[in-house]
């Protein structure tokens, strides 16, 4: 069962994270990936997406050419969960993963 993180618990998940911001008007974070070619964006949203996948947890994501913005959000809960914090440190692999490819 997936459980909303909350307190204490909430703050050192989230002091795990580098350039993710928590959202003003909801329970979620957000990060914006910039990508030297449009290639290598789509080369990492198709890891990103395996990844969520096999995790059965779909981030929210725009892209345009180079850029790609994520939001993650457990929508179980109705907020952030670990899921969240576990999909934001992969991408943020996957991200310099790509970037050194």
């Amino acid at each position: 069962m997936v459980e909303k993180l909350t307190g204490d618990a909430r703050g050192a998940a989230l002091a795990t994270l580098q350039g993710w911001r928590e959202l003003d008007d909801r329970d979620a974070i957000t990060k914006t990936f910039t990508f030297k070619t449009f290639n290598a964006a789509f080369g990492f949203m198709t890891r990103a997406a395996l990844k969520a996948d096999r995790m059965d947890h779909h981030p929210e994501w725009f892209n345009v050419y180079n850029r790609v913005e994520v939001t993650l959000s457990t929508h179980d809960v109705d907020g952030l969960s670990a899921r969240d914090i576990e999909l934001a440190m992969f991408l943020d692999r996957a991200a310099k993963q790509t970037a050194s490819d």
